[in-house]
């Protein structure tokens, strides 16, 4: 049992965490917490100059609004919403926040995925706590 969950949601693919949601509520130790966790993709700093002024908050509010519609009101998980390179950032936030398992979803693999790697291989490879991956 973990006392520490960090479930990463990715919004931009349909987010549904109940899955994950479900597998983090079963390995959960009694008085053990679980983290909602969504990272916005940095825009590329050439497109930044002709967005609009407060673009970067308006996403991030749409972001926030978004986790916590996917969350249904699950009571007792915490939404948090970062910016950064999602693999990295997620690793860095389990690290950071004494993590023990890290619930992640995965896609089937494209092509792409062998030569870029995926958030959820990133995750894998470099965290250092449990990682349990579902699809």
């Amino acid at each position: 049992m973990y006392k520490n969950i960090l479930i990463g949601v990715a919004l931009e693919h349909d987010g549904k965490i109940g899955g994950s949601l479900n597998v983090a509520q079963c390995l959960l130790a009694e008085g053990g917490k679980i983290t909602a966790l969504h990272v916005m993709e940095p825009i590329s700093g050439y497109v930044e100059p002709y967005l609009p002024e407060g673009h970067h908050e308006t996403r991030r509010h749409e972001a926030q609004a978004g986790l916590a519609a996917e969350l249904g009101g699950v009571k007792d998980v915490t939404p948090v919403v970062m910016s950064g390179n999602a693999g990295r950032v997620i690793v860095e936030f389990a690290d950071d926040h004494d993590i023990d398992c890290i619930i992640i979803a995965s896609h089937q693999p494209g092509l792409q995925d062998y030569l870029l790697g995926s958030t959820a291989g990133r995750v894998v490879r470099h965290a250092r706590c449990a990682v349990h991956v579902t699809r």
